[in-house]
């Protein structure tokens, strides 16, 4: 079957190692955690970027990992924005390499305008750690190339500020560009308000750029990667990721 192809060819991929570049903020407090999930479950070489440097290393692809960075003073991933690392990394995504941002790594990505948007505080103004689902919107992506659109992921989320938000002309750009990956959904896939936790705009919970190698997502897929934590529903998303970077271009 066209799964068991896909499986297989996941399977083949993930046999083969990409380097991955992990930046680490003062405030970073999941960078462990990603580190664990692409090096330990996924079998790939990671290294740690600390915020100072100026130059990348040789990786494939920069992960922006959540926390709270600089605390989150003026808005959070406004002042980690300003950190000599973002050039490189602005530099390394303009020249097509791929950059992943969770949570406040989003945060981060949207103030460095990586992506369009921004994030406001939750419409209930208050700080929200819970599950909630999410539903895959488009295949055309590396982060979603693998997913299933048919299947609500369960995914954890940790923020205090993961309200997208955007002007109606971005957001209607980034419908129209196929640019939204992940919208806030009910457990069975249907995508309405009660669904959503935070007021995120659309009910949006990922994007990625019009170059499709920068995305960002308010929900931690590393919290849900391996079958300790009770929850696999994240491993997709590397899973889909790693094997798209492998893919010849």
């Amino acid at each position: 079957s066209i799964t068991q192809s896909l499986n297989h060819s996941i399977t083949q991929s993930l046999n083969h190692s990409m380097k991955f570049g992990v930046i680490v903020f003062p405030g970073s407090n999941c960078d462990d955690d990603m580190v664990h999930v692409l090096g330990d479950v996924m079998g790939q070489d990671v290294v740690k970027i600390w915020h100072k440097n100026t130059e990348l290393p040789d990786v494939d692809c920069v992960v922006l990992p959540g926390g709270f960075s600089y605390g989150d003073y003026v808005r959070a991933g406004a002042i980690a924005r300003f950190s000599p690392v973002m050039k490189a990394v602005q530099t390394f995504a303009a020249d097509g390499g791929y950059v992943f941002g969770v949570c406040n790594g989003f945060q981060v990505l949207c103030e460095a305008h990586l992506l369009p948007g921004i994030l406001l505080r939750n419409a209930n103004q208050q700080f929200i750690c819970s599950n909630v689902w999410l539903k895959p919107v488009t295949n055309n992506s590396p982060l979603t190339a693998a997913l299933d659109l048919n299947q609500a992921l369960k995914i954890p989320i940790a923020h205090a500020e993961g309200r997208f938000y955007a002007d109606a002309r971005t957001l209607d750009e980034l419908e129209a560009n196929d640019q939204v990956l992940f919208r806030y959904c009910t457990p069975a896939g249907a995508i309405t308000p009660a669904a959503n936790p935070n007021g995120a705009e659309r009910n949006i919970a990922g994007i990625c750029n019009a170059q499709r190698n920068v995305f960002g997502m308010m929900p931690h897929p590393e919290r849900a990667a391996e079958a300790v934590l009770g929850n696999t529903d994240g491993r997709g998303l590397f899973e889909s990721l790693v094997k798209s970077m492998l893919q010849p271009a």
